[in-house]
């Protein structure tokens, strides 16, 4: 029984920033990575950021030095600050852990970029 408390979605203007974060409990034994999804309407679910356990980072074209991916390893928790936004980046995010070899997923938060 894994938990993915998430929250700082939102409205707000383009150009504008705004930052989200993941917090997870329960039965986490390892973690492998965390990281961020999203899912525009009428869209699959993209791979927006992802951190390792040791740091390492990746992040999608799109988003890539607009967007900064962060954890706090003794929390659990990962964070994904925004910078920049564009109506573009409307969308649903979805928060994922990869632990125990398993997966786990948020129920998404939801980020609007008015223009």
């Amino acid at each position: 029984q894994v938990q993915l408390v998430e929250s700082g979605g939102g409205l707000v203007q383009a150009g504008g920033s705004l930052r989200l974060s993941c917090a997870a409990s329960g039965s986490i034994f390892s973690v492998n990575a965390m990281g961020w999804y999203r899912q525009a309407p009428g869209k699959q679910r993209d791979l927006v950021a992802r951190i390792t356990r040791t740091g390492v980072t990746n992040y999608a074209d799109s988003v890539k030095g607009r967007f900064t991916i962060s954890r706090d390893n003794a929390k659990n928790t990962v964070y994904l600050q925004m910078n920049s936004l564009k109506p573009e980046d409307t969308a649903v995010y979805f928060c994922n852990l990869n632990y125990n070899g398993f997966y786990a997923w948020g129920q998404g938060t939801l980020v609007t970029v008015s223009s």
